[in-house]
């Protein structure tokens, strides 16, 4: 059974930092290319970025370039989302997620493996 468990969320202030961290377990992390994700309260829900399954490449929204960072230690089996400078835009709850097809990845189709998530709220 896949398990895909998040952590690193909290409460901060506008320009602060959080480091998201994501581990895989049941299932061989560099099978999967990786992403995280997030949902706004009332708004849709956003790909955020994401990483090959070697971290040949990366992706990001335009709305976080220059200031996330992902991540990955396949060795691990985990996925890491470093989010500076933040904004109160950026209060949601951030899903990992993770599939075999990078294009299904990135279209945010389907996952095959998506964690419970982890809330983060910027607040001044």
């Amino acid at each position: 059974q896949v398990q895909v468990v998040e952590s690193g969320g909290g409460l901060v202030q506008p320009g602060d930092s959080l480091r998201l961290t994501c581990v895989v377990s049941g299932r061989t992390l560099s099978s999967l290319h990786m992403g995280w994700i997030r949902q706004a309260l009332g708004k849709e829900r956003e790909s955020v970025a994401a990483i090959t399954w070697n971290a040949d490449k990366t992706y990001y929204a335009d709305s976080v370039k220059g200031r996330f960072t992902i991540s990955r230690d396949n060795v691990k089996n985990t996925v890491y989302l470093q989010m500076n400078s933040l904004k109160v835009d950026d209060t949601a709850i951030y899903y990992c997620v993770g599939d075999d097809n990078i294009v299904t990845l990135l279209e945010g189709a389907s996952y095959d493996v998506w964690g419970q998530g982890t809330q983060v709220t910027v607040d001044s």
